[in-house]
């Protein structure tokens, strides 16, 4: 199949700011990895026009995604696993072109996945988590149980994430299958709550505990990004402050649920200052004692 994409690909490689390409073929009938394409071919560039560039292609009764992505782009998919599917073409795709060893050295940077990639990522799913979770609690104790259930769902699936980046790998599109072998315990969870015969309330409430406790064993290691940032200076932070921090862009809209959690569990204080207002106070932040980086 490489050799019918050839033309195509080559005369990307010529080109100067082409820094790599790979080709990832589709390995059984229903291959969400690929959108159900039979090749994947990914091409990662340098200043692009075009951040994400796609093109579909018919061959010989097959079909073909063709994507060029700029670097800068890529990168931020793996930073915040916003795009899975792409980190997978990267870690499971066959090099067929790159410049200076870039698409090699990526390889090796996420398998070694750097501990600073890897506080990003487990904030970004903590702080999903923690909102996911907290709605699903508020449905529930208003008896809206489904929703509830729907909202318990998805949290299992931020935690099923969470586990994989402790573990030191990349959450892939198959998310449970690698939970399955890494983390059977919350694999557990998850069938308890899709497979049980008891009532759909009743599911939720017993998933409510077990989750409440693998929230909060995993609290401070998973907010370790956001609270190294807090220790970084001796002053109080505002809310605002925090939410418009460039490091905490990508998890700010869930900001505000994951510092009332911390709050709560003692890792973060609260300090009141004055205002002109009688007893108004604004309310600051600082980290409780934390034992370093």
């Amino acid at each position: 199949m490489e050799d019918l994409l050839r033309p195509i690909y080559q005369e990307r490689a010529s080109q100067a700011n082409t820094l790599g390409i790979l080709i990832l073929e589709k390995k059984k009938p229903v291959s969400p990895v690929t959108d159900n394409f039979d090749v994947i071919l990914f091409i990662i560039v340098k200043n692009a026009k075009e951040p994400w560039y796609v093109k579909h292609y018919e061959f010989e009764e097959k079909t073909a995604a063709m994507h060029i992505v700029d670097e800068e782009l890529l990168q931020q998919w793996i930073d915040t696993s916003s795009y899975r599917r792409a980190v997978e073409w990267v870690i499971n795709g066959s090099i067929i072109f790159e410049r200076n060893d870039y698409v090699s050295d990526l390889k090796e940077k996420l398998r070694t996945f750097p501990a600073s990639t890897r506080d990003l990522k487990k904030a970004i799913e903590f702080a999903k988590l923690i909102r996911s979770y907290s709605e699903s609690k508020d449905l529930f104790e208003n008896g809206h149980h489904l929703d509830a259930f729907s909202r318990m769902v998805n949290s299992l699936h931020y935690l099923a994430r969470l586990a994989i980046i402790e573990k030191g790998f990349h959450p892939e599109v198959t998310v449970w299958n690698q939970v399955k072998k890494i983390e059977p315990e919350i694999y557990k969870y998850y069938e308890e709550l899709i497979m049980s015969k008891e009532s759909t309330d009743k599911r939720v409430q017993l998933m409510t505990l077990a989750v409440e406790h693998a929230i909060s064993i995993r609290a401070r290691t998973s907010a370790k990004h956001l609270l190294n940032l807090m220790n970084d200076r001796q002053e109080t932070w505002s809310f605002g402050e925090l939410k418009v921090h460039p490091e905490i862009k990508e998890y700010a809209l869930d900001l505000s649920s994951m510092i009332e959690y911390l709050v709560e569990k003692g890792l973060v204080e609260i300090v009141r200052h004055d205002t002109k207002g009688i007893n108004i106070y604004h309310r600051m932040y600082k980290v409780a004692f934390y034992g370093g980086k």
